[in-house]
């Protein structure tokens, strides 16, 4: 068996994984040199050239026209979040700040909608969006976030965004689609919203037990923080849930 350390596969995905995970954190194409440095040692930069080359050609990986560095492609997100994710779980201590964050209380399902939205924003800095099923109240926070992300400098790209987040109808439609797990990633024209085609749209349910049922979503660039969306979303379902059924006990 060829050792993975040397299988051709693996290090094509072990350097579209780094290239993924580091243009996430920086929003700065990557180059072979830097994939060198940090990522494959043990491989010279021809051959890291390469993969990049091979990359590309597959459609995971493209490069802008100013750059000889690489970014990932809608299809280079959809591999990544399909083959090479890793599942992190929040640590008690993130749990811990998180439920402070309800300090204030909530004595209505409204109020602990509402109070969720806006701390789910403020954890993952992406416009979170919370509707109920069978209703048209939406709660939505984190507008501004658009704003400061780099990809969206122009200022008709973030006025199309901040559109679609107010069209109370077309957002319903976006959200409430039949998804069938639990958690649901469209990422850039999956979305199928021309305006927001180089957003991503994370979707997850809540209301397992009594009470209402509902969607928790995220909507962020296609360089979203796949791994800490889905594990912030997983989490607050079930804060939601676990707060609804100590309601209705």
């Amino acid at each position: 068996m060829t050792p993975k350390r040397i299988d051709p596969q693996y290090r094509k995905e072990k350097i579209l994984s780094y290239v993924v995970e580091e243009y996430v954190r920086h929003v700065t194409p990557i180059s072979s040199n830097q994939i060198v440095d940090e990522c494959l040692c043990d491989v010279s930069s021809a051959t890291v050239r390469n993969i990049l080359a091979e990359l590309e050609e597959q459609g995971l990986l493209t490069h802008p026209h100013t750059s000889a560095g690489r970014v990932p492609t809608q299809s280079g997100y959809r591999y990544y979040v399909n083959n090479l994710m890793h599942e992190i779980k929040l640590l008690n201590e993130e749990k811990k700040r998180i439920l402070s964050e309800y300090h204030q209380g909530v004595s209505e399902v409204e109020d602990l909608l509402r109070r969720t939205s806006e701390v789910l924003a403020q954890e993952t800095r992406c416009p979170s969006i919370i509707t109920i099923d069978g209703e048209h109240k939406i709660f939505c926070h984190g507008m501004s976030f658009v704003a400061g992300y780099p990809e969206f400098h122009n200022i008709e790209r973030i006025q199309h965004i901040l559109q679609i987040l107010e069209a109370k109808e077309r957002l319903l439609e976006l959200i409430n689609r039949d998804i069938e797990k639990k958690i649901k990633i469209y990422i850039g024209d999956e979305v199928g919203c021309d305006d927001i085609e180089d957003c991503s749209l994370v979707i997850s349910k809540f209301g397992a037990g009594r009470g209402p049922k509902g969607r928790l979503a995220l909507l962020g660039p296609t360089r979203m923080n796949y791994e800490k969306a889905i594990s912030m979303l997983e989490y607050f379902s079930e804060l939601i849930d676990d707060m609804l059924e100590g309601e209705n006990r």
